[in-house]
């Protein structure tokens, strides 16, 4: 199979794959700002949390 020598493809290729990127990190960003995790009780130790929110 033989790639196309068109510049115009390998740039919309391009920007294709930066949009995909962007839409990904957009859709990480949304979920990590909306989603609230449970209050869970650190056991002690080593590498306890420094000052639990519970």
């Amino acid at each position: 199979m033989r790639l196309p020598g068109s510049r115009r493809f390998y740039v919309a290729l391009a920007l294709v794959a930066l949009g995909a990127v962007l839409l990904a990190n957009a859709h990480l960003v949304y979920v990590a700002s909306t989603s609230q995790p449970q209050c869970v009780e650190h056991a002690g130790g080593d590498f306890g949390a420094a000052k639990p929110s519970c």
